[in-house]
Formats: C-alpha cells, structure tokens, sequence
C-alpha cells in the first residue's frame, strides 16, 4: 500500500502553502499554545463530539475525547476537537429523529470547511451512529466510529432489568394500578447505573453494532460496556489507527460497500435488532449511493435465525452479550453467512476479526441449529393500507396475533391517542386493532417513537399486555409487542392508512407478509376524494426545510436533495 507524503494531506492545502493565508493558519495556531513542534509535518484528526449535558448517553464522552487525543498524539497526529449537535434520545423532542439529518450535514460540513485529514466519530446515542456514518460517507475522507457503549444491567428487588425494555413494563403495571409511583422511581432509578446507551438490544445498541459489521470501529469495540475499562483502551486506540488510516488514504466508501451492507443486515437480523435499522440502512448506504429496499431485507430476514438472547426478543441484555463473546463470538457462529472478505477500519478483513473469537455462554449467543427465532427478528410487510411496505419485530410480538383479523380503532394524531386511549366509554378489546395516524416524517413531524401505542387502561386492568397496532411512525428498538411501524406511504400524504375509519377490518398475516385493509377500490377512491392534508406546523426554519425535503420511510427518510447532485467540492482557499 502506497503512503500518502506530508504534502498530500488534505490539511496542507490550509497550512502548507507560502502566502499570507498560509501564514495565518500556522501563525494562529500559536493563540492556542501550539508551535511549529506541535503541528508541522502532522495529520490534523478531527474528533467530532456528540456530548451535551442533555445527553444521559454520552456522559463520559468529556473523559473519551481525552483519551482519543491521547491516542492521536502517540501516533504522531494532532487532534482537534469539534462538538457537535447531541441528540440525546430521552430530552430531545419532538424527536431525534427530526434532527437525525440535521447532524449528519452538520458533521459533513465540520469535516469539510476544517482543515482535517482523517475524523474519529463519537456516537451511540440512536440517531447520533447513523447520522454520523452518513456525513463519513458523503465527506468520504478516512473516518473511524467510536461506539459509547451500553450502560451496566440494571438490578431492583433482585430482578435483572433492562432500559426501555423493563420501564414499559412496568409503566404498564403501573397504569393498570398493580404498583405505586414510588415503585416504578425505583425501577427506573435501578436502570441508571451508568454512563452508557440502553443496555438491551435497542436502536443504539443495534446501530453501534451495525457500524461494526460495516467495518468502521476498532473489531469488537461496540458492545464494550461504557463503564468497562476496555472503553477507554478502544478510545485511545481509535486516536492510535486514525493516523494510520490518514497515511494509508483508507476511505469510508472503501469499507462501506454493498456487500458490507447485506452484512450488516444479517447481523441485524441475527441480533434480532431494532426495527429502526431498516429506515438507517438505506439512508446510509443512499449516501455512498447504493440503493437498499425493503424487498431485500425481508429476503435475508427469511434466511437469517435469531442468534442473540438479548431482550427485547429474548432473556439477558448487553453486558451479558459482552462477556459471552459479544459481536465478534455472534458472526463467528454466522460464518458463511455472512461475506467474511469484506474490509474493516484495520484494513484486514471481517474474517480476521472473528475467526479465533469463541462463545463462552450458549445461552446468551445461540448456535444455528439452535436459534432463539427461526427467522430474522424483523419481517416487511406489504398490502393495500401499505404499498410501499412496512415493518414488525416479529419476534417482539405475541404469537397468537401473527396471523390476526381486526376492527380498527382509529386516532387520527397523537393528541387524540392520548385524550382517548384511556376513556372507559372507547369501544375496544382485545381483538381490536390500535391505528394511529399522521405520525410519520410529515404528519408528526419527524417520526416519533409513538408506535408502540399504550393499551387502553381498562383492558390493562384485565391483563390485556400486547394488542395489534399500526401507525406510519417508530418505536423505540427496547420496545415489544405486535407493533406494525413505518407505513408507507404514510397518512399526512395521502397514503391507504390515512383513509382506515372505526370499525373497518384489518388482516395481519406475517407469514405471508401482508397487511390488508378489507375495504373496496372503490370505497377507498371515494375516501380518497375527500381527503385533506393535515397543516404543517412550520412555515420557517429547519422543520420547514425538512417538511419540503424528507423522505418516506421506505427511502429512509433522508432528505432528497442528499441523493442527488454532484458531490460538493473542496472549499476554496486564496
């Protein structure tokens, strides 16, 4: 592999040249107490820092940058630092998700309007990886990810506890009146152990686990528990390979390639992962321009068990995936699965990375003949009240509504679930069929995680814990249920879920893949025509960018403008 020189650094064009602007970037390094000895003749890495006191996530990211410098400054680079809009998943609202796009072009634009040569890219909050690997593949300069890791297993009265997963359950109970609210403040507190994602298999924990599989982190850095010492090591690490990757001009879209996206899928699939990684799937890889559909998920759903017991599919959370062999011991028993020739941030391939990776717990990490769920943990569905495709954790649902027939029961916003869900006078049970429209990246805006809609309290106080919904927003990846998401199109752009009234029958069959409204062609065009767009709440700044330019949810809800055109130029430097 050929070396770059110090004159082809991409940092050289601002410093290197002898005129008054070169003159100026050396000269002003020296207000911040750098000299000639400090920067000449090195890479320049910038570190782009998702930490905010608003993001529980990210808590230690102060101590992780520290130590990502240090890792810079032994492999003779020098790190500088760059903060960037957080996006932590608990306090932002409406939704991270609104803002997802936002970050990945403000992560683009720091790389390219800086004089850097190579990026470590600190995520692991949900939004924060995807958005994060789609501004590395539109800059397209080296780049390494560095996941935060999954908080500590949670523990209350003796009982194992997950983020998400386990507070729903128990805000269930809750609402059902079986607890206090001074038991559910302890559940909640026994969760909050450390700094760290949510420790069970949630969007986070997917998203960092499909950067991996990608080949953007350090092999086996993305279930490493945050508050683990083996964090800070991979941190330093990470500042260690950058420079190397500077030197050696390793790109994200030489990593990233489709191959390495059908790889990710599986693994997804195998972890049975969040839902949420099919709509960050395809905006990533739109990014390198390589089109992703929803068809060829499902197809590697049918082929690909679920091998992690990890809730909210199965029984242990992240900590315990870790010390069982993690990430590296799962694609190892994946094996020919999975194209194992495909390269990683190393610049060696998948299969050097997890050949000599064992599993140490059976129960935790599952053997092919073996598998937690036959099938991947997520199905697409297809039909009439959604053409352009859908999707359900299959293995987060009750069986027995895997094939189900329904009467709807419709709340046309979010406002109307919460005024209604709880009236004792709401005509439901338990064979009723939840559907809550304008939810989705124009009718909410921005595609909130509402989609695991609350059952009614009144069949909460029966028992009643899982019932069939439907919307065209999100759920959270630590939620459960027969919770059908991302309708496409959705209901605020006229799409068949917009137009479902009380009373009218669904059928639900994952095994044939398909969601059908029992309403004729005609009735349906009848409704169509008297069909009105709910009002877009903005009229100015980035909501309303955002509602001209986003996407469906089957093209990832990126926005449109970041498929098309030319790629920007270098900026100018005189």
């Amino acid at each position: 592999m050929t070396k770059k020189s110090i004159d082809d650094l991409r940092s050289q064009r601002w410093y290197g040249p002898n005129n008054m602007r070169g003159m100026s970037a050396r000269a002003r390094s020296r207000q911040m107490g750098f000299g000639p000895e400090d920067i000449n003749n090195k890479p320049r890495i910038g570190i782009i820092n998702t930490w905010s006191d608003m993001n529980t996530c990210h808590s230690h990211f102060k101590d992780r940058a520290e130590e990502i410098k240090r890792g810079v400054y032994q492999s003779g680079g020098f790190p500088i630092e760059l903060p960037a809009m957080s996006l932590g998943e608990i306090l932002v609202k409406p939704s991270t998700m609104l803002y997802r796009n936002f970050l990945a072009m403000e992560a683009e634009e720091l790389i390219r309007c800086h004089p850097i040569d190579g990026v470590v890219l600190m995520g692991g909050c949900d939004k924060t990886t995807p958005a994060l690997l789609m501004a590395a593949l539109s800059m397209n300069i080296p780049a390494i990810y560095m996941p935060a890791g999954p908080m500590l297993r949670g523990y209350f009265a003796g009982e194992t506890l997950g983020s998400g997963t386990d507070v729903l359950r128990y805000w269930a109970d809750h609402r059902a009146g079986l607890i206090d609210d001074e038991k559910l403040e302890n559940v909640v507190g026994g969760m909050s152990r450390s700094a760290g994602t949510c420790m069970v298999m949630g969007t986070a924990a997917t998203m960092m686990a499909i950067a991996e599989v990608l080949g953007m982190t350090i092999p086996g850095a993305s279930s490493i528990p945050a508050a683990d010492t083996s964090h800070s090591l991979m941190a330093a690490s990470c500042g260690r390979r950058i420079v190397d990757m500077v030197w050696e001009d390793l790109k994200p879209r030489d990593i990233m390639t489709e191959a390495a996206f059908d790889n990710a899928t599986i693994v997804d699939m195998a972890m049975g992962g969040s839902t949420n990684a099919m709509i960050h799937l395809i905006a990533i890889a739109g990014r390198a321009n390589i089109k992703l559909n929803l068809d060829r998920f499902d197809k590697i759903s049918k082929r690909t068990p679920v091998l992690a017991n990890i809730k909210p599919s199965g029984d242990f959370l992240m900590e315990d995936f870790y010390y069982a062999g993690g990430l590296r011991g799962l694609m190892n028993r994946l094996g020919e699965h999975l194209d194992l020739s495909q390269i990683n941030v190393t610049g060696k391939t998948l299969g050097d990375a997890v050949k000599d990776q064992p599993v140490y717990l059976d129960q935790v990490i599952k053997t092919l003949d073996n598998p937690v769920y036959p099938e991947g943990g997520t199905a697409i569905l297809r039909g009439n009240l959604a053409p352009n495709g859908c999707v359900i954790k299959q293995t987060a649902a009750d069986p027995k509504f895997h094939k189900h027939r329904g009467k709807a029961v419709v709340f046309k916003d979010y406002t109307e679930l919460n005024l209604r869900i709880d009236d004792p006078n709401l005509d439901v049970d338990e064979n009723s069929i939840l559907v809550l429209q304008n939810a989705g990246p124009i009718g909410a805006p921005g595609m909130p995680e509402w989609g695991m809609l609350p059952i009614p309290k009144k069949l909460l106080e029966k028992g009643i814990r899982d019932m069939v919904r439907i919307s065209d927003c999100r759920m959270s990846g630590t939620a459960y249920g027969t919770c059908i998401l991302h309708v496409a199109p959705e209901a605020a752009v006229g799409g068949p879920l917009g137009l479902v009234k009380d009373g009218d029958f669904i059928l639900l069959d994952i095994a044939s893949r398909t969601l059908n409204l029992e309403v004729s062609d005609e009735e349906l065009d009848e409704r169509r025509e008297n069909w009105q767009p709910p009002v877009y709440p903005a009229t100015r700044g980035y909501t309303a960018l955002y509602g001209k330019h986003v996407t469906q949810a089957d093209q990832g809800a990126d926005f449109d403008f970041m498929h098309a055109g030319d790629e920007t130029p270098e900026p100018l430097i005189f």
